[in-house]
């Protein structure tokens, strides 16, 4: 693997004169239409804190059945809201189910009050009312007028601490809240236990357990304020314990030092004058209140706010500046709001120390890689890892090492499926970590032990009791009858099982490559020849009867129809097009999926998708068929792949505040769009080889880490000129649709030749 070391050398930092400013170039609250999936706040490239206000405190129970509404809030924060509730240090960005929004602490100022209130009487609480005319969300920073509490609150952060600076009034009541109880997809017993201990009148160090998406997670914290608080305590919601013990002898409400309970809202109160700022700093830490206060010594020693916020967004500008691209003023604002989206996860999840909590909830030493948490793999294998193999393989290979850290502390013996906080929550469906694994690995990036990597994913993929693997081991599918997702199921392990047959072949195994190859073709037993669909099949090999195409729900499908899933064979895209009849009617049928109407009531009941996240029956906003319009590439018709990229980058991408067609999924809505604006995607990662699209830029340079550049360059290219003419690598014609990732690391020239017209190039 000596080949694969030279691809983790770190390229020098650029100089502060070489460095452009694109920080300027993100629109951070950018989210999903109709919802607010991202959120606005103050966050460095995969930072363990997420420094954000959140807008609301709904519960995730209403009437002891799920709130609906509480969808709205998985990222803490909904533009279309009045007021805000606080700034929590956590959070996820653009996830369909959530967790986190771990602390929340508000500036207030007159008349104590500890409860949030409500979003229709504003001043019933600690909330305040804010205008976006007074907000500003930057890359690293975020700013907001606080209009009921005539405060200014700014917030930044660096890695592991999040840094508050509040302007307050003068007065003489003047308080912070630390409301411990708060969080995203709340209920009242989420909250297991919570510890606070007072050490002065500036310091305080705690935990806080919650059982959520995440069944056991313990998050330490310590903070600090620049002022002395001139009293403090605590109101406890607590319900009434059978047992409480002997600390009722103390009054704790009051200026007690060590607090604990369930349902914890604390209060620090202090003397302000006029314009006068109390500076917060708040590190977290998954393993010790020690170690926060060691992750804040070590990061942010000093009451400094500008210097944290200047480093911040210099480590910003550093990533940003590793594509430099030429483009209209909204494609710039896409392009590196996507960037800034993709670098946000997954988060570092280890202290300075390098300890971290393991799947095991014992603590562990990340030795010679940085741990990593918040797995979205059934999106971000896609697109999101693929890319990371790109631009930031290091951390790739860091990832990939943290996912087998994974597997060696699972009682299960798995790799992860969605993961965060030392936490399995089993999540969606495939077993994807093995398409991250695999791509790292044919491309170079992993420079671990690869052997241990393929019998890590071999027994993930032999986990017989896990969602139907027994069945689908024994029969070559899923039966309808054991799983309500048996068709979507089915196709994903087939990709899967190929992946493994890649890493298999790479090191000469030819018993298990073979094994999973045929494997990899068991997609075919839920494809029906009859309609020309993937469709559930019985436990006795007949189809099921009661079939709609067009429906998502009770299809044997998960986030998508039949239409979306039937293509979704990314690893053999030829076996797919015969069966569809050959190339002509392989790309009409992919016409018909593009062009027919789909009607409201096939997703009425989706609630990460409106209309504006389907171009026809194509759901971009969900992954399932993100590959789809590069499969024209294999029906020898680019002409059309670059209509659809072309079409798909102007209608789901915009610089607005609901500007994405669907959640960003942690990362993979925004490398499909970086990938495509920049001419290639990589339809079927665990191959290195990416199909040729249409790029939206005018030109890119790729800083790689191992020193090479790799330039782009889109000759006469416009809205107008969406069609490729020619492509030429360093000179030479690429005559296939296809380029090659070793190809892009050796460093050299992709120029696309445009214009108006379709072209019959690669048939």
């Amino acid at each position: 693997m000596k080949k694969a070391l030279l691809f983790c050398i770190l390229l020098p930092a650029l100089s502060a004169q070489a460095q452009k400013d694109l920080v300027k170039y993100v629109k951070p609250i950018i989210g999903t239409q109709k919802m607010g999936h991202t959120y606005p706040g103050a966050t460095v490239p995969f930072g363990s804190v997420q420094l954000s206000p959140d807008t609301d405190t709904l519960s995730y129970e209403l009437n002891g059945k799920y709130n609906g509404d509480v969808y709205k809030y998985c990222a803490g924060y909904k533009y279309e809201d009045k007021s805000i509730v606080g700034f929590s240090h956590t959070h996820f960005s653009g996830t369909g189910h959530s967790d986190l929004g771990d602390f929340l602490v508000m500036p207030t100022q007159g008349v104590l009050k500890m409860n949030p209130g409500t979003a229709d009487v504003p001043g019933s609480g600690f909330r305040s009312s804010y205008s976006h005319a007074n907000e500003t969300a930057e890359a690293g920073y975020y700013k907001v007028k606080l209009d009921d509490h005539k405060i200014q609150a700014e917030l930044t952060a660096s890695k592991r601490v999040g840094m508050h600076r509040y302007t307050f009034p003068k007065s003489d009541q003047s308080h912070i809240i630390l409301d411990l109880m708060s969080g995203i997809y709340n209920y009242d017993d989420k909250t297991v236990w919570t510890y606070v201990r007072v050490v002065n009148d500036t310091l305080l160090t705690g935990y806080r357990q919650t059982n959520g998406w995440a069944r056991t997670r313990t998050v330490y914290f310590a903070m600090t304020f620049s002022k002395p608080f001139k009293s403090y305590g605590q109101k406890n919601y607590d319900k009434k314990q059978v047992y409480s013990g002997f600390w009722r002898k103390f009054d704790q409400n009051n200026n007690f030092p060590e607090i604990a309970g369930k349902r914890i809202r604390m209060h620090f109160d202090f003397d302000t004058d006029e314009q006068e700022q109390v500076k917060v700093k708040f590190a977290l830490s998954p393993v010790s209140q020690a170690n926060a206060l060691e992750n804040m010594s070590s990061e942010v020693p000093g009451w400094d706010f500008d210097r944290v916020k200047k480093q911040a967004q210099t480590d910003w500008n550093k990533e940003l500046n590793k594509i430099d691209i030429a483009a209209a003023e909204d494609d710039k604002v896409n392009f590196y709001t996507a960037m800034y989206h993709a670098f946000i996860n997954p988060t570092t999840y280890g202290d300075v120390n390098g300890q971290y909590k393991g799947l095991d909830q014992n603590v562990h030493q990340a030795n010679g890689f940085t741990n990593y948490t918040t797995f979205s793999l059934w999106d971000t294998y896609r697109a999101l890892h693929p890319f990371f193999n790109l631009i930031q393989p290091s951390r790739n290979n860091d990832m990939v090492k943290s996912m087998l850290a994974h597997y060696d502390q699972s009682a299960l013996k798995m790799l992860p499926i969605w993961s965060h906080y030392a936490n399995e929550n089993w999540c969606m469906s495939g077993y994807h970590s093995v398409s991250v694994v695999a791509d790292a690995i044919i491309k170079g990036v992993y420079d671990g032990d690869v052997q241990k990597a393929l019998e890590a994913c071999i027994a993930t993929a032999n986990h017989r009791n896990y969602e139907g693997i027994g069945k689908y081991i024994d029969l070559g599918y899923i039966p309808a009858e054991s799983s309500g997702t048996s068709v979507s199921n089915t196709l994903e392990y087939a990709y899967d099982d190929w992946c493994i047959a890649q890493i298999a072949k790479k090191l000469n195994n030819q018993a298990v490559y073979e094994e999973y190859m045929k494997r990899s073709g068991n997609w075919k037993n839920v494809y029906d020849d009859r309609i020309g669909f993937m469709r559930p099949k019985l436990a006795n090999g007949a189809f099921k009867k009661e079939f709609d195409v067009m429906s998502t729900h009770g299809q044997g499908f998960i986030e998508g129809n039949s239409w979306n899933y039937s293509f979704f064979v990314p690893h053999d895209p030829e076996s797919l097009m015969n069966k569809m009849g050959g190339k002509q009617k392989f790309a009409a049928k992919i016409d018909s999926l593009f062009n027919m109407h789909l009607p409201d009531v096939f997703f009425a009941e989706t609630e990460d998708i409106t209309r504006e996240g389907i171009i026809g029956g194509y759901v971009h906003g969900n992954e399932p068929a993100h590959h789809v319009a590069y499969l024209y590439n294999w029906a020898d018709q680019p002409w059309k792949t670059q209509e659809r990229v072309r079409k798909i980058l102007k209608m789901q991408y915009k610089p607005t505040p609901d500007g994405l067609g669907g959640n960003d999924d942690c990362g993979q809505m925004s490398a499909w769009y970086m990938f495509s604006s920049l001419g290639f995607y990589p339809v079927s990662p665990g191959s290195a080889d990416y199909a040729l699209g249409s790029p939206a830029v005018k030109s890119a340079v790729l800083q790689l880490e191992a020193g090479n550049t790799f330039t782009i360059e889109a000759i006469n290219q416009s809205d107008k000129n969406i069609y490729v003419q020619k492509v030429l690598l360093n000179g030479v014609l690429i005559s296939n649709n296809v380029l090659k990732h070793a190809d892009i690391l050796k460093g050299g020239k992709l120029t696309f030749y445009m214009s108006s017209k379709p072209s019959k190039l690669g048939k």
